[in-house]
């Protein structure tokens, strides 16, 4: 399949380029991006890409779909220039698969609307690890028996990261809200203000969602549990980036073999039912 990476100079497009580049199924013909322009993959991984691709301004890309016809493109950039450049691989027909977090809820409705059209199905996860969409899941479960309890979401991440709370960790609270029928929008505190603030009890009626930005952390996200002289707590650790760029290409992979255009997420990419 051929690929097109957008943004190989961040932290996740370099090890996404590093992996595409060593699959044997995976032909990387183009990269595109906004800094390091006309240098070749080889100098941004340090290692031999057989191409010898050369990174292109992302202004260039209408151009470079035209030249390069690749089948999928992968973009774990920033939301504003996701929203502005996979509309234009997918109205050329392009498989997106999309690590950004913070897509504005105009930009997915959009994009799923021209996943059909032009019969482009699509992967857009806030997290490709196989451990955290395993947690997903565990997590629902923990929640369906255990709504009488508080739930709280605390996720830490490197100061570097721009949107908070993470995309992960809205995803949790989102699950969490489905698997107890209540609506997160509605009952999530995002922090809690200095003074009188009493917690609503119960999930039904309060979840916690808490951001903490320091250091070089990749990513830990906790579920906390607690109930009446006792506690569950429910953990996932990032050790390094190398997980969530192993899982970009699983669905890049699996989006190429896909027939039905809709957009897939990661669990049905990785199996888990």
């Amino acid at each position: 399949m051929k690929l097109l990476i957008l943004g190989p100079t961040g932290s996740m497009g370099k090890l996404i380029t590093e992996l595409a580049l060593k699959d044997k199924e995976i032909d990387v013909v183009a990269a595109c991006g906004v800094e390091h322009i006309g240098t070749s993959l080889n100098s941004i991984v340090s290692m031999e890409d057989p191409n010898n691709i050369i990174i292109s301004r992302i202004e260039d890309l209408e151009n470079i779909i035209q030249e390069t016809k690749p089948d999928v493109v992968v973009d774990f950039t920033l939301a504003k220039a996701t929203e502005k450049n996979c509309l234009i691989c997918v109205k050329k027909g392009l498989r997106c698969v999309i690590g950004t977090t913070a897509l504005s809820q105009e930009f997915l409705l959009e994009f799923e609307k021209i996943v059909k059209e032009k019969q482009a199905p699509a992967v857009i996860s806030p997290n490709m690890a196989t451990g955290m969409n395993v947690f997903f899941e565990i997590a629902k479960k923990l929640s369906q028996y255990l709504k009488d309890w508080d739930i709280e979401i605390i996720e830490t991440h490197h100061h570097r990261k721009i949107d908070a709370p993470s995309g992960t960790a809205l995803k949790i609270g989102k699950l969490i809200g489905d698997a107890i029928n209540s609506d997160f929008d509605k009952i999530v505190k995002y922090g809690r203000e200095k003074g009188p603030n009493k917690r609503e009890l119960g999930a039904k009626n309060e979840i916690g969602m808490h951001s903490i930005r320091a250091g070089d952390i990749v990513g830990d996200h906790i579920v906390l549990f607690a109930g009446t002289g006792e506690r569950i707590e429910l953990k996932h650790q990032a050790h390094n980036r190398y997980c969530f760029a192993e899982g970009a290409i699983k669905a890049i992979k699996y989006v190429f073999r896909q027939s039905e255009a809709r957009i897939y997420s990661m669990k049905e990419v990785l199996s888990i039912n």
